[in-house]
């Protein structure tokens, strides 16, 4: 059996903007760029040269996010001609599929390193892209469902009331604005220039109204319970990782720190999509011989309250170990960035707590989940 393995290297992202916010206009291969570039400047050890592939996820790659965006990106960040680049769309899990994917190319040997990464402007390019054509037999099977109709799906199934989505939700916040003010995001996010603006901090995180907050009418159902304080925002940002063997690291003279220990993912029924990330954590976790309970801190992406509420109460997971610096309902949720986002949060929360194992794990839209183990 080889002893050759992925080694993420480090991982940083841009802040997440959202509607009415500093980086609106700003194109999601120029924020990418930007990413990337701040990545290796931080690590000179890893030079340009040995950057291989960039994989770049994407979940809805059109207009100005179209044209093999990873290849224009990996040009805009001043990498070389022999660096290649590939968009994988895996819609929520896009990026985290973009890890995925480099990580087996490193590990059977294919290449040395690469940079996995995500983007997403959910502002210039709408939910759904801007022509979708339903086929007739998956509209009639629901295949097409709203994200938010399933997520009341799973809400109705488990009897996640209002309230309790709501408390989820403000703690998300809470959390995510102690995280600014503690300087958690501080080595994870990297300063993005547009318009004249350095920006530096998410602009989602907010200090909760609740009476706005109790005010709101239902979003996707006129009798359901989620609304727009218990759902992700719509959202801009990207993400990035670099990836390489434990060789490559070891020859560059640095000392591996995080482990890729599994990858994987599962289907689900399209109409409770968020519960996804429950068979996917168990293959993840069976893949890496692990339990839930020897799980130091998990990133669960949160696409909406009554989605993360059922996987914690259907899995019975630990809450305590979950975003703890808040999730995507107060952060945002750039679809196509969000499986490398949850990732950079989760190496540099597991780096301030010297925790040694964590997962992230996130729901896709069209019945899915994805998921992977690490290891410090």
């Amino acid at each position: 059996m080889s002893n050759r393995f992925t080694v993420i290297v480090d991982g940083v992202r841009s802040p997440i903007g959202l509607k009415n916010g500093k980086m609106i206009g700003l194109r999601s291969d120029d924020l990418t760029a930007q990413t990337i570039k701040a990545l290796l400047d931080r690590n000179p050890s890893i030079n340009k040269e040995n950057i291989e592939d960039i994989v770049l996820g994407c979940a809805f790659p059109e207009g100005p996010q179209g044209m093999l965006m990873a290849k224009g990106v990996s040009i805009l960040a001043g990498l070389p001609t022999t660096t290649a680049g590939k968009v994988v769309n895996r819609f929520c899990g896009s990026s985290m599929d973009s890890v995925h994917q480099l990580s087996q190319a490193i590990d059977c040997g294919d290449i040395k390193s690469g940079i996995a990464c995500g983007a997403e402007d959910m502002f210039s390019v709408p939910m759904g892209g801007f022509s979708p054509s339903f086929h007739p037999e998956l509209y009639e099977k629901d295949y097409y469902m709203g994200m938010g109709e399933t997520a009341e799906n799973l809400a109705k199934e488990l009897s996640i009331s209002r309230e309790e989505q709501e408390v989820f939700a403000i703690n998300s916040h809470k959390k995510a604005l102690f995280a600014i003010n503690e300087g958690n995001f501080n080595k994870e996010i990297v300063s993005i220039k547009f318009n004249g603006n350095t920006i530096t901090v998410d602009e989602g995180p907010r200090e909760p109204n609740l009476d706005k907050i109790k005010s709101l009418e239902p979003a996707f159902d006129a009798d359901g319970s989620i609304t727009a304080a218990t759902s992700s925002p719509i959202s801009i940002g990207s993400s990035a990782l670099l990836l390489a063997s434990n060789k490559t690291v070891e020859d560059c003279g640095i000392k591996p720190e995080f482990k890729i220990l599994s990858r994987s993912i599962a289907g689900v029924d399209w109409t409770r999509m968020g519960m996804g990330p429950i068979p996917a954590t168990e293959k993840a976790l069976r893949n890496a011989n692990l339990s839930i309970n020897e799980i130091d801190v998990i990133e669960l992406n949160e696409a909406f309250a009554a989605q993360s509420l059922y996987v914690i109460k259907k899995a019975q997971w630990d809450i305590n170990k979950i975003n703890l610096n808040g999730g995507a309902i107060a952060l945002g949720h750039p679809i196509g960035a969000s499986g490398t986002r949850i990732l950079v949060t989760l190496i540099h929360e597991m780096k301030k707590r010297k925790a040694k194992k964590g997962l992230a794990t996130l729901c896709v839209g069209g019945g899915m989940g994805i998921a992977m183990c690490i290891e410090r």
